[in-house]
């Protein structure tokens, strides 16, 4: 049987959590995000914490260091432990701060006076689908700052996409190589555009599969009002769900996996003056850009290496944290894991480069000690995620003690870290962290990503560049077998192991005191883990991609009479009516607001409250769709957890749907 500790010893362990839950309760009325102050004092006191922990782990729960099998596990699971405390801490110090600059922008609009900026918008593409690219193309051209110039730069040399932009009234270019994938592609626009009779005072970045907000431009041109800005970046917001909140039904409750940093790190980076451009919703000073000689190609994430260029040659780098773009997340989960190990494997690039932490450079030390803070990250988040799931199996396997503390010690110093910080970055981040669901994300891609991180140290060049897949047919359930064995793997043998430990004379033949506890816990948090990331892998149909569900009035009309109604679901190609029960094939129009004209439309299926209307848009309607969706209006998606509907959105992904 499994000792159970003394009560008292767990009833002084639990005052210790109590006390930090209760003071953490106390925090939402006293503190306030914005300000630095507070977030230093939350932070601070993570810290202490941390380190509190970081003792004991060290000085009470390691195996005698020696030739032994629990010697070498204990320790190597504590230096990475301890490598991802370090990171935890740079990352605790960077989110003491924070930088808002919406009021800078509204003070600063129209700096220029009458002479509007000139701006060439970049649309750098290489192989998205025309209707991808063509709501990029039209969000670009119904920008509302006039003195602009798009530009579709196409790496793949396609004849078809020459045609669509003459027949928009785009300027086209091509190249004959791709030499430097898209930085290549890029400075290779740059050097065209300076052959121009008049050259562009500011050049505006924007991946194929992100819209601009008809606002973009001029909420961006006011801050370089100062004339050190270089470049201005912008978060990036996407209109459809990632896989993750795809997969479990929760794009209605959960944010997307990138907003914690778009909406919480980059503010805070811009605090210490290390916001990093991230591509794709930037817009950087024509006279910076040729000062440094283009985007430097020596890494495939030339964003953030553009930043350290800039910053080298004396350009700032600032963050606006508005919604101003949305674009297409990865809809399929090896196109979000690719996308991540390329991102791992450009900033290794970086840590080896010219422009690294330890290279001969103009760089600040904030500025390396950026470079530092990502490379901690990607280095021991991923590796230590796959840690948490092996290191159990050893002492269910073999016996091997990874960590031998009792559960109090383990409430007290674990348990209270552990708690602060979450209350603590869910009171900073609006609630964005959620167990099981962060380990989940992160697990997903661990393995790849932990490759592609210690292969681009070692080896930073010599890998090939993979392009992130957007659009293509997501009609059918699709499961990952590949992406799933690991964990599949990973869950039988927790559970095979666990349940010879129940059976082993219930866990008499394992020495580890009462810290037995503690594994056990450990064991069943990695099968709800591992079982939830295999539900993962299970990747299920997706609809039109983006869906413009809240009701609006409409007029539909048919044989000369007017019917005034509520729609949901709109879409580029049907729309839902209430009230109104149809036959099929039954002809009309309708009228949409912002929309020009009567839409041409017919009932392709009945519904219990209403009819289904297939819409034949002609392409000027096409396009005001185009903007409607994608260039007018706020934020998509959410941007915090909404605790009281995920479970029930959970829930639902297993319940079948009814239209």
């Amino acid at each position: 049987m499994l000792p159970f500790p003394h009560l008292a010893e767990l009833g002084a362990s639990a005052v210790h959590v109590l006390l930090v839950i209760g003071i953490a309760g106390l925090l939402p009325g006293v503190i306030d995000p914005r300000r630095s102050l507070h977030r230093a004092v939350l932070l601070g006191i993570a810290a202490v914490l941390a380190l509190r922990y970081a003792w004991w782990r060290g000085t009470e729960t390691l195996a005698p260091f020696g030739p032994s099998f629990d010697a070498l596990a204990s320790w190597a699971l504590f230096s990475l432990e301890g490598l991802s405390l370090v990171g935890s801490l740079s990352a605790f110090l960077i989110m003491s701060r924070v930088r808002l600059r919406s009021e800078e922008a509204d003070a600063n609009r129209d700096w220029w006076g009458a002479r509007e900026p000139r701006v060439a918008i970049l649309i750098a593409t290489y192989n998205e689908d025309r209707d991808v690219l063509e709501r990029t193309i039209v969000g670009a051209r119904f920008l509302r700052h006039e003195n602009k110039e798009v530009i579709v730069c196409d790496d793949n040399r396609r004849d078809w996409l020459r045609g669509y932009c003459a027949e928009a009234g785009v300027r086209y270019m091509r190249r004959p190589t791709n030499e430097g994938q898209k930085a290549g592609n890029i400075n290779h626009a740059l050097d065209r555009l300076a052959e121009d009779a008049v050259v562009p005072d500011y050049v505006a970045v924007l991946d194929a599969d992100f819209v601009p907000h008809r606002g973009f431009l001029s909420r961006t041109l006011a801050l370089f009002h100062a004339p050190d800005v270089g470049l201005v970046q912008t978060p990036q917001h996407f209109f459809n769900p990632d896989p993750i909140q795809h997969n479990f039904n929760l794009g209605a409750s959960y944010p997307d996996e990138q907003r914690f940093f778009f909406d919480h790190m980059q503010p805070s980076r811009d605090g210490w003056g290390i916001a990093f451009c991230c591509g794709t919703s930037s817009v950087c000073r024509w006279e910076a850009l040729r000062a440094i000689g283009g985007f430097n190609t020596e890494s495939v994430t030339e964003d953030f290496m553009l930043t350290l260029a800039l910053q080298d040659g004396g350009w700032r780098t600032v963050y606006l944290a508005e919604p101003l773009t949305e674009g297409l997340a990865p809809e399929g989960l090896k196109e979000y894991v690719t996308q991540r190990a390329r991102w791992c494997l450009g900033l290794m690039q970086i840590a080896r480069s010219s422009l690294g932490p330890l290279a001969r450079s103009n760089l600040r030390l904030r500025d390396r000690w950026s470079v530092v803070d990502s490379i901690l990250y990607w280095t021991t988040t991923f590796p230590f995620r796959i840690a948490a799931i092996v290191f159990p199996l050893l002492y269910w396997f073999f016996n091997i003690t990874v960590v031998n503390a009792s559960l109090p010690d383990v409430i007290s110093y674990f348990g209270a870290y552990y708690i602060w910080i979450l209350m603590t970055l869910n009171l900073l981040s609006r609630g964005m962290v959620v167990p099981i669901l962060n380990d989940v994300s992160q697990l997903i891609g661990a393995i790849p990503i932990s490759r592609a991180a210690f292969t681009g140290l070692f080896r930073p060049h010599g890998h090939p560049f993979s392009v992130t897949a957007k659009g293509g047919d997501r009609s059918k359930v699709v499961v990952q077998w590949r992406m799933m064995m690991p964990f599949l793997a990973g869950f039988v043998l927790t559970l095979v192991g666990l349940l010879l430990a129940i059976l082993h004379d219930g866990f008499a033949h394992y020495d580890a005191g009462d810290g037995k506890w503690v594994i056990l816990f450990w064991t069943l948090y990695n099968l709800v883990v591992l079982g939830v990331a295999c539900l993962a892998c299970i990747e299920l149909p997706r609809r039109e991609v983006h869906v413009a569900d809240r009701p609006e009035h409409v007029t539909f009309s048919m044989e000369g009479r007017e019917h005034r109604l509520w729609i949901t679901s709109l879409t580029m190609d049907t729309v839902r009516i209430r009230g109104l029960s149809l036959e099929e094939e039954t002809r009309g129009t309708l009228s949409i607001e912002g929309i020009p004209g009567p839409i041409e439309a017919y009932a392709i299926s009945r519904l219990r409250d209403g009819t289904r209307l297939q819409l034949l848009p002609d392409d000027a309607q096409r396009e005001a769709f185009f903007v409607k969706f994608y260039a007018e209006g706020g934020e998509p998606g959410v941007s915090r957890v909404r605790a009281g509907t995920l479970i029930r959105d959970f829930f639902e992904r297993f319940t079948p749907r009814r239209d």
